[in-house]
């Protein structure tokens, strides 16, 4: 399949799928119309039987700064008890198509990897990350708790007690960090990640398929609690994004000023 819209590109090219994030102009925020082009790309290439592998990376200086808050601003004065839907009409169907590709998916990052950008990246299997990434939950600086499955993929990778300083907290980690901790496979310097990024895909779209399609199957049965972890974050997104210090925070973010919570 190859396909194209403003703000992804999918194309596949000797069985290797490679689906591109291209609305660089915003740091590859995911607005509406992003969420949905992306889902309707992996649902393609899922759907190719030709595919072997999948790339998937993004154009500009940063992989992806998570949900466009300025659509969301937009969502929460017209009706916040709906704004937060987009987490199970969008996010948790996007998770759990990249999750289900039974071919391996590696996920080239550069720059900001942040929120569901975070999450979008560890649905993948194996991820190159340029060395000035910076990698974040961010999620209660806005007064959230967090979607796109990090609650549940931190947890697996890092154990209870790191993921809950990273979600907590919401701290900046570098690629260093994120490559000591396990949470990407290499760091390679900024210019050289498409590169790396696509040349390991490019192995594995060469590689003996139907073993790799065991290897997640059997991956896969450790982390058989996605679906309740999804379910479990789109009730407490819903929850808080309705609340007070949600909406303060997040038009404190974009008058650029710090927030300050109220506790409701």
């Amino acid at each position: 399949m190859n396909a194209e819209t403003t703000t992804v590109q999918a194309r596949v090219e000797e069985a290797l799928a490679t689906i591109t994030l291209t609305r660089a102009a915003a740091s590859n925020a995911l607005d509406l119309v992003t969420k949905q082009d992306l889902l309707a790309a992996v649902r393609g290439v899922a759907e190719d039987s030709g595919v072997r592998a999948v790339l998937l990376t993004a154009e500009g200086k940063n992989f992806c700064v998570g949900q466009d808050l300025a659509e969301h601003v937009e969502a929460l004065r017209a009706d916040a008890s709906s704004a937060m839907n987009t987490v199970g009409e969008h996010y948790n169907p996007l998770i759990r198509a990249l999750r289900a590709l039974p071919v391996p998916v590696v996920v080239a990052i550069r720059g900001a990897c942040v929120g569901a950008g975070l999450g979008i990246a560890l649905a993948g299997d194996l991820r190159v990350a340029g060395a000035g990434a910076k990698f974040a939950t961010a999620f209660t600086g806005i007064g959230l708790a967090s979607d796109s499955g990090l609650s549940h993929a931190l947890v697996q990778a890092l154990g209870a007690s790191r993921a809950a300083g990273l979600m907590l907290l919401g701290d900046r980690f570098t690629a260093a960090e994120a490559y000591q901790w396990g949470l990407v496979h290499r760091v390679v310097d900024d210019g050289e990640v498409d590169a790396a990024a696509r040349e390991l895909a490019r192995r594995l779209a060469d590689g003996p398929t139907a073993a790799y399609r065991q290897v997640k199957k059997l991956l896969r049965a450790e982390t058989a609690g996605l679906s309740e972890a999804l379910e479990r974050e789109r009730h407490a997104q819903e929850a808080l994004g309705a609340s007070h210090d949600h909406r303060a925070a997040v038009d404190a973010f974009l008058a650029k000023t710090r927030p300050v919570f109220e506790g409701h």
